[in-house]
């Protein structure tokens, strides 16, 4: 099994090579579209996906020592916070994360007893705690870090997009759709196939340039993020806007520093 996940991440790894071309997409797709430009952070995703799932199917998620100095639990979706630039010109940037259900996922192969597995209608990976021992060789497998361990269960968890949402039929259509989407005060979330040319999310990947998190990694992650539209503050000089990711169109927008 070590050698199988050596021989995966050489595979994955290589820097140097082009990534392959992308297989024509066939089947559904379900996955998130996060917007970044509207994401304030307010963290009522990663809530109401811990509230939803730690009495849903997928629960109960452990919380050890939650409000100790060192605190531990599970969560199915995080959001990391940072700033960007240089003072004065800074930004801070929001960035939720949660498993991208990849088109390619390396977490399926490496399970040494078959509990990671692509669901074949909706392309969702998903874990049966049924079978799985908690080895945690899914986790290493993963690069972007968001397979966790139940400590209680010693199971592996993720993120389900809800299943127990999308698949029941007793629920209005509305609200067949992942808890944070519902909860998402400002609108950042987008659920749907983005196979379907159609579909919100794929209109929204299309139209304003809809990117994978680490492309170099051939997982192809089927969650993808809309870029934030940087915007000057007033006082901020070209340069300053330019040094936060801002281009050329925004120029017109910064004020002239006072003399």
């Amino acid at each position: 099994m070590i050698a199988s996940l050596l021989a995966l991440f050489r595979r994955r790894g290589d820097g140097d090579a082009a990534p392959p071309p992308e297989a024509p997409p066939t089947g559904r797709q379900l996955a998130l579209v996060i917007d970044l430009n509207v994401c304030v952070g307010c963290h009522a995703c990663v809530t109401s996906c811990k509230e939803w799932n730690t009495f849903g199917a997928a629960g109960p998620l452990a919380d050890e020592n939650a409000y100790g100095a060192a605190p531990t639990g599970t969560f199915f979706n995080r959001v990391q916070t940072y700033e960007a630039g240089v003072f004065p010109a800074t930004d801070t940037i929001h960035f939720p994360k949660s498993c991208l259900h990849c088109e390619d996922p390396p977490c399926v192969p490496v399970c040494p007893t078959g509990a990671s597995y692509k669901r074949k209608s909706d392309g969702i990976v998903l874990v049966d705690y049924d079978k799985c021992i908690g080895c945690k060789y899914c986790a290493w497998a993963c690069p972007y870090g968001v397979r966790e361990l139940d400590e209680e269960r010693q199971v592996m968890t993720k993120c389900t997009l809800c299943v127990d949402r999308i698949d029941d039929a007793a629920l209005a259509p509305g609200d067949r759709k992942p808890a944070c989407v519902k909860a998402c005060p400002t609108g950042a979330r987008i659920f749907g196939d983005v196979h379907d040319p159609e579909s919100d999310a794929s209109r929204a990947i299309r139209e304003r340039g809809g990117y994978a998190l680490m492309p170099e990694w051939n997982t192809r992650p089927a969650n993808r993020y809309l870029p934030r539209r940087v915007t000057a503050s007033v006082g901020a000089t070209a340069h300053e806007t330019r040094a936060l990711g801002g281009g050329a169109e925004d120029d017109a927008n910064v004020a002239p520093k006072a003399r």
